[in-house]
């Protein structure tokens, strides 16, 4: 039998603090070498595209993988596959729209954790969508943060979503009249959008400051300006072989040689401490986050034993 979590069962058993430890715990797990982690695999046709993440958690005893299928200007249905390492056979299915949000903004939350300055309270915020509740919701959880300042282009929009957002975290997050202005004064920006382009002057940054950029996942895309990149004292990226398959904000620096993508540290690799982090309190440092499969699989592996012990989901005849 294999158990099956629907979209319900997984809201009924996720929380941001389950995400960020189980995607800290990923990460770390992969720098030291006892988790396995493939760059995203796609397969493109004119119908939309497919995408598979594979990987390896001996000490959880899965391996498995997600996938999911965009037809254009939709989102597909997302699955996460468990499968027993010790007996070969399917043990779960969990549908992952949610969580894969949830654990995509933990991300940023374990890396603020780890990079942004001791103390850091004011978070500003570039992009309003679906994905940016859990980019919000993360820093705010992984950090004592006591106001938020966002921006979006549509007002409207962004007003709704900034009220919705501070009456679920309790605290202020407030609708920036630009980019820049939510940046000013800000300890941690985060960059969630759609756009192929930059939506970040690097002229905005102040010292000290930790970013996390999370939209671009594509060669093609750009969220990020080179004047940002070339500000940062310390780039880091949740998985090399992802970043040079997907992150289109340092494609630039790396043709032109200012960086490479084989010496780029990896968030994992800090928090396990086999590379250094923030150097000094006004370094501006970067994190680029693409998602990996191993945050997938640890996360589920968790819904799943607290699905089992709390009797949520249906068992499927496989």
């Amino acid at each position: 039998m294999a158990l099956f979590l629907k979209e319900d069962n997984v809201k009924e058993l996720i929380t941001m603090p389950l995400a960020l430890e189980q995607v800290e715990r990923a990460l770390k797990d992969r720098a030291l070498g006892r988790a396995v982690d493939m760059p995203r695999a796609r397969i493109q046709t004119t119908a939309g595209i497919q995408h598979v993440l594979q990987a390896c958690a001996p000490e959880l005893g899965y391996i498995g993988f997600k996938y999911y299928f965009s037809p254009p200007g939709k989102r597909g249905a997302t699955y996460v596959h468990l499968i027993s390492m010790q007996s070969g056979k399917l043990e779960a299915i969990v549908e992952a729209v949610l969580l894969g949000m949830t654990r995509t903004g933990a991300a940023s939350g374990v890396a603020s954790k780890y990079l942004a300055n001791p103390g850091a309270s004011v978070l500003a915020q570039l992009g309003a969508g679906y994905q940016g509740m859990g980019q919000l919701e993360a820093v705010v959880k992984a950090l004592n943060i006591r106001e938020a300042r966002v921006y979006a282009r549509t007002r409207d929009k962004l007003e709704a979503w900034c009220k919705k957002m501070g009456a679920q975290l309790g605290i202020p997050v407030i609708p920036a009249a630009s980019g820049a202005e939510a940046i000013k004064g800000a300890h941690v920006v985060n960059i969630m959008t759609k756009s192929a382009t930059p939506v970040i002057d690097g002229d905005w940054l102040q010292p000290g400051q930790h970013i996390n950029a999370a939209g671009s996942n594509a060669l093609s895309r750009s969220e990020i300006d080179a004047k940002t990149i070339a500000r940062c004292k310390l780039i880091t990226v949740d998985s090399r072989g992802t970043a040079r398959n997907e992150c289109g904000d340092l494609i630039a620096a790396v043709e032109t040689g200012k960086l490479s993508w084989d010496t780029l540290p990896e968030i994992g690799e800090v928090i396990a401490g086999r590379a250094q982090g923030r150097a000094g309190k006004d370094d501006i440092t970067l994190y680029e986050s693409h998602g990996m499969g191993i945050q997938d699989i640890y996360t589920a592996a968790k819904l799943v034993e607290l699905a089992r012990s709390r009797k949520v989901g249906t068992e499927l005849a496989m």
